[in-house]
């Protein structure tokens, strides 16, 4: 019986660790199936799902233990549950505009009024072309509660977008979804 592990990492950000990490799964006959993971002001962050033999699963568990403790990592595995997937539509968000507290907050806030489920969020600050202002952008894939409309949910979007001055995108997420698009795939710190 295969089981499924869920872990996130934290740690000083050095070229090697995605490396070191995917040899451990690998030498517990593990399957690497998705990851996000990303340097951020010089941390290495990331989550990832494995599948291991049930067998292999406590060896792959201790040999964690020990990369936590070699590479200055936190690391914390949990069991993963089976899902059945909602059947919501699903959408993307795109937004940009200028960098300001909040932006995050307000958005998030409306997300959960409607019963909307973020499914992935990403987020990043840059600086602008012409001007050098500091731009936050978010893209993110939402599902809508089952039989939900996205038209209500685009009003009160857009009049967040109007308050805080951003441009806000809500489509149809493409088929197949960010996750599973190529240019999308994992994301690594420096492995």
């Amino acid at each position: 019986m295969r089981r499924s592990l869920v872990l996130t990492l934290l740690g000083p950000d050095r070229p090697g660790l995605v490396e070191a990490l995917s040899a451990l799964v690998a030498r517990h006959r593990g399957n690497w199936l998705e990851s996000r993971m990303a340097s951020l002001a010089g941390e290495f962050a990331g989550i990832l799902r494995v599948e291991v033999e049930a067998s292999s699963a406590p060896g792959l568990e201790a040999a964690l233990r020990s990369l936590e403790a070699d590479q200055g990592l936190a690391i914390l595995v949990k069991e993963g549950r089976a899902t059945t997937r909602a059947d919501g539509a699903l959408l993307t968000l795109e937004l940009v505009g200028q960098d300001r507290p909040g932006i995050v907050r307000e958005v998030s806030q409306a997300l959960a009024a409607a019963g909307v489920n973020v499914e992935q969020l990403e987020t990043e600050c840059t600086s602008a072309p012409m001007t050098g202002e500091t731009l936050f952008r978010a893209r993110a894939l939402l599902r809508l509660p089952r039989g939900a409309a996205d038209k209500p949910l685009q009003a009160s979007l857009e009049a967040i977008a109007e308050d805080l001055m951003v441009d806000l995108t809500l489509e149809p997420a493409p088929s197949p979804p960010l996750s599973e698009t190529p240019s999308r795939g994992a994301r690594a710190g420096r492995g």
